[in-house]
């Protein structure tokens, strides 16, 4: 590779990418596909999916928010948490981005409309353990977010129970009982919008408006198990920098510090990974695959995309040996 970055490096095959983004757009159209920040956490990335003609974005953080709207990318944000601090997204309202929260508690509608928050979702609980209301309180949300002079746009929530199941029938089976909850929530509450859907779910969820998919930009292992059309296009690039020839495995210096570890070990083609510490991964050939030399790069494929991309300062970008371009990891943090 040209141009070769210190390791460990985030690196992205940009043809990769943009296929990635195609093959989603095609099936979600402009604001049909609300990309989650989250994922990839960069302005530079974010601005080449808005000029695919998508302009609509979610994000995790106040920080993504605030990072997304000073880029000039603040046509529609979502902010698909719940806070209770909105003084800082009311200001980035104020200074002219379009900023939606979500709410699911009296408390969170109070501090939206203390913050000089306008515009809010209400998130609904439809089975995972996380954030929303009951969908049967949602239309009471409702009506205190309009007493407090809110507009309620719909609501939002988020099968992140089946987003991973690898049968698919099971995952259908999960999403429609999902979103029979949130469309129910729905008339209670009104509004254009029903905000829900990821990666895993991207072609089965038919009854959002709108699908908040952030991973399958870059892909992962974990997502890499399901029937998707995604390729991986990220990869942290190690540097062997030792081998054991006698008995027969190498060290890269990618470890526990530049990986997402939640959803196991990450994997590296060819070759089996025994274990990841601190600074290192240890693996060794599978099949017909040679032991590599000290020197030689690896393509270390993460099992969870979001937290490893939080763990770097850059992305590589780069087509097939030749590195074309670096986009800075530049929403991280709260």
């Amino acid at each position: 590779m040209t141009d070769r970055p210190s390791t460990p490096a985030l690196l992205v095959e940009l043809d990769t990418f943009d296929a990635n983004l195609a093959a989603m757009g095609a099936r979600h159209p402009g604001p049909a596909l609300r990309t989650h920040v989250k994922a990839f956490k960069s302005t530079a990335m974010a601005a080449r999916v808005a000029a695919a003609g998508h302009p609509t974005f979610c994000c995790a953080t106040i920080r993504e928010v605030e990072g997304m709207a000073a880029a000039g990318l603040g046509e529609d944000l979502l902010l698909a948490n719940e806070v209770l601090d909105a003084r800082r997204l009311g200001a980035v309202a104020d200074a002219g981005a379009r900023v939606t929260v979500a709410v699911d508690s009296e408390e969170t509608v109070r501090a939206a409309a203390d913050g000089g928050v306008r515009e809010v979702l209400v998130d609904v609980n439809v089975g995972l353990p996380r954030c929303g209301c009951d969908p049967g309180d949602a239309g009471r949300i409702a009506d205190l977010a309009r007493a407090a002079r809110l507009e309620v746009r719909g609501v939002m929530g988020y099968e992140g129970h089946v987003v991973g199941l690898e049968d698919r029938a099971a995952r259908l089976a999960g999403v429609e009982a999902a979103m029979e909850l949130l469309l129910a929530a729905h008339a209670d509450v009104g509004g254009d919008v029903v905000s829900a859907g990821g990666t895993g779910t991207w072609d089965i969820n038919t009854w959002a408006t709108e699908i908040q998919a952030g991973s399958f930009l870059l892909m992962d292992t974990a997502y890499g198990q399901l029937d998707l059309p995604f390729r991986q296009a990220l990869f942290v690039l190690g540097r062997v920098i030792s081998v054991n020839r006698a008995q027969g495995y190498a060290v890269a210096d990618v470890g526990l510090k530049s990986l997402g570890m939640d959803h196991g070990n990450p994997t590296i083609d060819g070759h089996r990974v025994w274990f990841c510490s601190d600074e290192h991964v240890t693996f060794a050939p599978s099949g017909d695959t040679d032991l590599p030399a000290v020197g030689d790069l690896v393509r270390v494929v993460p099992a969870h995309v979001d937290p490893t991309v939080a763990r770097h300062e850059r992305f590589t970008v780069a087509r097939g040996d030749d590195v074309v371009d670096e986009w800075p990891v530049d929403l991280r943090h709260w």
